[in-house]
This record gives structure tokens, sequence and C-alpha cells, in this order.
């Protein structure tokens, strides 16, 4: 009996040792990241005039035509259910949404029938929630933003050079535009703030 209330005793300590170490390095760590890096340590969180508008780094729904267009989302850019459809290539539906998607974008864009488009303006992300598109989508989109803006497509694909985002570290992935960011600034662009 001795021995079991020992070994309680201790349990008991470790458990509290253990708990009391989880909560000061949870406050630790978040009192140095917001002392080192306040903005990303709040989500990367993006306002106009003092309006919050969303974060940079979860993609948000854009189907004006006046905006670019980001990736699609399998679960309509829900944050809390963060998920890709779990559709493989083999999937019958996930050829149907695709041919749909591709369908779209041509005529959106005011593309030929056979003409190209971007595997990032059809595919959702795994994460279904990707902020960012290629270089080649985002310049694609050029054309039918420039127009409905009533803007020349020089300013249009300047503003868009303007806003690629290098491969992380330099050399992880490829070239990319944040979708937020680009709108928010073709925005800031068109009210000539």
């Amino acid at each position: 009996m001795k021995t079991i209330l020992k070994a309680v005793k201790i349990t008991v300590i470790l458990l509290l040792l253990v708990s009391a170490y989880q909560v000061a390095s949870t406050y630790f760590v978040t009192a140095v990241a917001q002392i080192t890096m306040p903005d990303k340590a709040n989500g990367s969180l993006l306002y106009v005039d003092g309006q919050l508008v969303g974060s940079e780094l979860i993609g948000q729904s854009f189907t004006s035509p006046g905006y670019f267009h980001g990736r699609p989302s399998a679960k309509d850019y829900e944050g809390h259910e963060s998920a890709g459809s779990n559709l493989g290539p083999t999937s019958a539906k996930l050829m149907e949404q695709v041919s749909q998607r591709v369908e779209q974008v041509r005529r959106e864009n005011g593309l030929a029938a056979d003409a190209p488009v971007p595997a990032d303006l059809v595919l959702a992300s795994a994460s279904g929630l990707d902020p960012h598109i290629s270089v080649k989508s985002a310049m694609l989109q050029v054309p039918r933003v420039a127009n409905t803006r009533g803007l020349p497509e020089a300013v249009v694909r300047s503003l868009v050079n303007g806003h690629i985002e290098p491969p992380q570290f330099g050399i992880l992935g490829a070239e990319k535009v944040n979708v937020l960011k680009l709108n928010l600034a073709l925005d800031k662009l068109t009210r000539g703030n």
C-alpha cells in the first residue's frame, strides 16, 4: 500500500510539472513571437482603412470580372474545414469538375475553346485555402481585369509584376502571386490612393 501511495504522489507531481512546463513554454513562445514578429504571430492580417479584409495566408473567393481569381477551393475557403476533396486522378467527378472549370476560365477570359489553362486555376490545393496563383495564371487574367477596370493592360501587367513573390528561400517552389494582396493593390490603383 505504501508503494502504491508513493507511485500516485510521484505521478501527480510529474503531471503538475509537465502541465506547468507546457503552459510556461506556450506563453514563452507566444511572447517571443509577439515581440519579434507580431504581424506573423497574429495571422498576417491585412487591413484597408482600419477594416480587416483577410489574411495573406488564406485564399478568398473572387468572382467579379474586375478582380483576379484564385485557386478553386474544395471547402469554399472555410479555414476551419481546411481539406482537399480527396478525389483522385481516376475520379469521374474530379474530371467533370476540372472540365467545367476549364470552360469557365476560357469563357471568363475570352480564350479560344482549345486554349491551354494553367492547372492552378482549375485544381484545388490540398488545403483548399491556397492564397497564391502562378504568375502565368495571373498574366492570363490581365486582359479581362484591365478591360473591366478600364485600365491599360500594361498598367495591370506591371502591377502583377510588382507582386510576384520569389520561391521560398530562393529555391523552394516557384514564383507566385498572392491574389488578395494583388486585388487590394488593384483597388488602391483604381481609387487613385
